[in-house]
């Protein structure tokens, strides 16, 4: 029986197909509820990609994938509803003009109209607004938030957080739904090696705690069950895929198109 909390994940010969090669292709691996994965490779080699697929934000053209027992593609929306985003260019990201407090109201209003079951809707405002307020702080204390200690505190801007600060953030948010799975794109990036050490601490003590973790980085830390993403080379295709779609992804503009191609399929 899986744990009611986190999600296991796994997939069999897992891969997507965009407008210029396949964005990945034979991916295969199993990770048990609570799990910290590490989906590793360069720029362009389809982490991005991978990480949505996995999510329930991409549809796969090849393979299977199960999430908390829910298979892939088939199962899409309902993997979408126990996984969250953190940040991930493009498509879930902080507002810069926003400040942290207006970001977390926003995130705890969507989710207690959203995601709540209609006898939460009918409680006192009051009510809602603590049981709000309660999902805000222990979402900050899992991502390591101080908001305290910012210049501002919640009132500081987006634009003004350090890049460790931003990633926190961006983590808090995700966890204010309880997910059971939390996919973060480019974890390392622009980090030094000391907050590099911080954010995977951080992600260990998520997964520690039962949230299943996925985590694009471009060096995984050794204790992460890690998959490996390699651009796809022309030669692995069949002659008439080539010839269709002559070169995979390899810029970060061509993983781009791939994903808005893959996101109208």
């Amino acid at each position: 029986m899986e744990s009611p909390h986190g999600a296991g994940v796994g997939a069999e010969d897992f891969g997507l197909k965009g407008p210029r090669g396949w964005a990945f292709r034979h991916v295969g691996f199993s990770a048990p509820p609570g799990a910290l994965v590490a989906i590793e490779g360069p720029s362009g080699s389809g982490r991005t990609c991978l990480l949505l697929a996995l999510t329930g934000r991409m549809r796969a053209t090849e393979g299977s994938a199960r999430v908390g027992g829910l298979e892939l593609p088939r199962k899409a929306a309902p993997v979408r509803r126990i996984a969250a985003l953190g940040p991930v260019p493009g498509v879930s990201e902080l507002d810069p003009a926003f400040t942290v407090g207006e970001h977390l109201r926003e995130r705890a209003l969507l989710q207690g109209r959203y995601g709540a079951s209609l006898r939460t809707l009918l409680r006192p405002r009051a009510e809602r607004r603590a049981t709000a307020r309660a999902r805000i702080d222990a979402a900050l204390e899992a991502a390591g938030l101080d908001t305290a200690a910012l210049p501002k505190a919640e009132r500081t801007s987006v634009r003004d957080l350090e890049r460790l600060e931003a990633l926190r953030l961006s983590v808090a948010l995700a966890l204010i739904g309880t997910p059971r799975l939390l996919a973060l794109d480019d974890t390392d990036l622009k980090l030094s090696p000391a907050e590099r050490a911080d954010a995977w601490e951080l992600l260990r003590s998520i997964a520690a705690s039962g949230t299943t973790v996925l985590a694009v980085c471009s060096e995984a830390p050794e204790d992460a069950l890690t998959v490996r993403t390699t651009p796809v080379a022309e030669e692995a295709l069949p002659k008439s895929a080539a010839e269709d779609y002559p070169t995979a992804p390899t810029t970060e503009k061509e993983t781009a198109d791939a994903i808005a191609e893959a996101g109208r399929a």
